[in-house]
């Protein structure tokens, strides 16, 4: 099984989104997805709950979590979301990084673009990887 880690900083944005579309995209014999942060929020964005929400996708009792070293041992792959230099890094994994907006506090219109940018990015991945 191949492990994908999404992370950022607040674990309540983006890297939620991404982990989702993957779980929900994969094939799950193949891959799956865990997101995480480096100094977890306190709460998914609203706006992030909303968006996913519209597409059928409910992240109801997630809950941003830290990026640790147990997470990161079953890992291949882990992809930060665009947060520069406060980007995690995790020595031994392969790294990719998605030069993503946070859409904490942005309109809905901007966090629905986001989201579904995020989407195309996932597609990618899962087809670049034989993953879907």
């Amino acid at each position: 099984m191949n492990t994908v880690i999404f992370a950022c900083v607040h674990n309540a944005g983006r890297s939620q989104m991404a982990a989702a579309w993957f779980n929900a995209l994969a094939d799950g014999s193949k891959a799956q997805a865990v997101s995480a942060g480096t100094h977890p929020g306190p709460r998914v964005h609203p706006e992030v709950l909303e968006a996913m929400r519209e597409v059928g996708i409910d992240l109801t009792g997630r809950a941003p979590k830290p990026l640790t070293d147990d997470l990161a041992a079953g890992a291949q792959l882990l992809i930060t979301m665009g947060c520069g230099d406060a980007c995690p890094a995790v020595p031994g994994l392969k790294r990719d990084d998605w030069p993503l907006e946070d859409p904490k506090g942005k309109s809905m219109e901007r966090v629905r673009e986001i989201r579904d940018e995020i989407k195309t990015r996932v597609i990618e991945l899962l087809r670049a990887n034989g993953w879907c």
